[in-house]
């Protein structure tokens, strides 16, 4: 009975602290209907970065629509902060994604061109971002400062990514070539 209301007592203290264990590790940058279609496709290696370009311009999309809403003023630089580091999250993602997949052997050239195109475009919305400054009815200074530093990241994100993006794909192209002639 004792060991029973101690283990009881246990399992009630770790459920109490899942929620802080979950803050620890931050917060999930993709919903449910999100994770789910990443699920489906984890095995197909073009599908799921495609997926995750998608998930990534639409945390952009986000921003761009709450920066040209005077009505969403209030609040919106903490909410560009979290968008942006949803964002980042998901580049970082998307880089773990491929390293595996490359890590199995396998034919990364179509979702590579895919990130690239992404990363490409991720560039310009951020430096735009960055020139802007605050949105509409916003004030520059102390919205921007909301986010000024998780910004600096998403751009180091996307280079990288985009660096690596195009190495990798290079390397493929190449390796895929020389396989070609050896059948030949």
């Amino acid at each position: 009975m004792r060991t029973r209301n101690t283990i009881l007592a246990l399992a009630l203290a770790l459920l109490a602290a899942t929620p802080l264990l979950a803050q620890l590790g931050g917060r999930e940058p993709l919903n449910e209907k999100e994770i789910d279609e990443l699920r489906e496709v984890a095995q197909e290696p073009d599908k799921r970065l495609k997926l995750m370009v998608e998930f990534a311009r639409a945390r952009l999309a986000t921003i761009e629509q709450l920066r040209g809403e005077e009505r969403l003023a209030a609040g919106r630089g903490a909410r560009v902060h979290d968008l942006l580091e949803d964002f980042t999250r998901l580049v970082d993602e998307m880089g773990d994604n491929t390293d595996d997949y490359v890590d199995r052997k396998y034919d990364l050239r179509k979702g590579l061109k895919f990130v690239i195109e992404g990363d490409t475009e991720f560039q310009l919305k951020l430096r735009a971002l960055k020139e802007q400054g605050a949105g509409a009815g916003g004030k520059a200074g102390s919205e921007t400062g909301d986010y000024a530093f998780v910004l600096l990241n998403a751009t180091d994100a996307v280079n990288s990514s985009l660096d690596d993006a195009r190495k990798l794909l290079a390397t493929q192209e190449a390796a895929f070539k020389e396989e070609k002639k050896k059948k030949k």
